[in-house]
């Protein structure tokens, strides 16, 4: 099973159209829960592409509680 991205970073940035934190569009975060495996592989593999080329600096990993 493919864990989220997320990095408890929750912040939309209307200019980029992503969350800043884990750089997934609303829509990706919105569906998560209902994506299959290989979709969410997807995402996944586009995430590190999409950081670099709008310029964000790689978030830290979330901490457990």
């Amino acid at each position: 099973m493919i864990e989220s991205p997320c990095v408890n970073v929750c912040h939309m940035s209307p200019r980029l159209g992503v969350c800043t934190g884990c750089c997934r569009t609303l829509d990706e975060i919105a569906r998560w829960s209902e994506l299959g495996e290989a979709a969410r592989a997807c995402v996944m593999a586009a995430l590190p592409h999409r950081r670099q080329r709008l310029g964000l600096a790689e978030a830290a990993p979330a901490r457990s509680p």
